[in-house]
């Protein structure tokens, strides 16, 4: 299945494409996501955490950028991924880029979605696919915008020291638990059920 998704960073469109390119300081800002590590610039290993009702998966696998245009703030990664206990598996391509708008950046992903095995079930309904999405996205959007906020304030901060009793400011908490997938389903199946009610008006 294929999907798009948005979210604006309110950086110029050569300080969001650094931003984003630095995948180690960036992964925690991905609900459920965790980066176990770093093969080189282009490969990384990780997990991705996900909780269903009473079932929680736990995807592992690799990310590989495929390609990256520096000048047209462009990229494209493959991502492959397998349950740890063996009740499916995903991959997605997801290909995303910046454009420039006023008061920074809007990036722009499209993604190409396969689900297999048990988890499959979950991928029959696209637009359920679709909101989940949206509603990760929307988090790691807000993540970053608040990681984005703490690096400007402590770039303009003084250094801390213990004689002066100020403390230094701290680093967001890593987001490596569970994405909560449940509650996202039901809030994408109302907004579908509203959707076609609207639609039979």
């Amino acid at each position: 299945m294929r999907f798009s998704n948005t979210f604006d960073v309110r950086l110029p469109p050569d300080r969001a494409w650094a931003t984003l390119m630095d995948i180690s300081a960036i992964a925690p800002c991905m609900p459920g996501a965790e980066l176990t590590e770093k093969i080189d610039d282009r490969n990384y290993k990780g997990k991705v955490s996900v909780r269903l009702g009473p079932v929680a998966l736990t995807f592992a696998g690799t990310a590989r950028f495929e390609e990256i245009n520096e000048a047209a703030h462009a990229a494209k990664v493959k991502a492959e991924g397998i349950d740890l206990k063996g009740r499916g598996g995903a991959s997605a391509l997801v290909s995303f880029r910046l454009e420039q708008k006023q008061g920074g950046s809007k990036v722009i992903i499209d993604t190409d979605l396969t689900l297999s095995g048990f988890v499959a079930q979950y991928g029959r309904g696209a637009g359920i696919i679709q909101s989940v999405a949206a509603a990760l996205i929307d988090q790691f959007a807000k993540a970053l915008e608040a990681q984005i906020a703490l690096s400007e304030q402590s770039a303009v901060l003084p250094t801390a020291t213990a004689d002066e009793g100020t403390s230094a400011v701290s680093a967001p908490r890593s987001a490596s638990r569970p994405i909560d997938g449940f509650s996202l389903l039901v809030k994408a199946l109302w907004a579908s059920i509203l959707g076609m009610l609207r639609r039979g008006r």
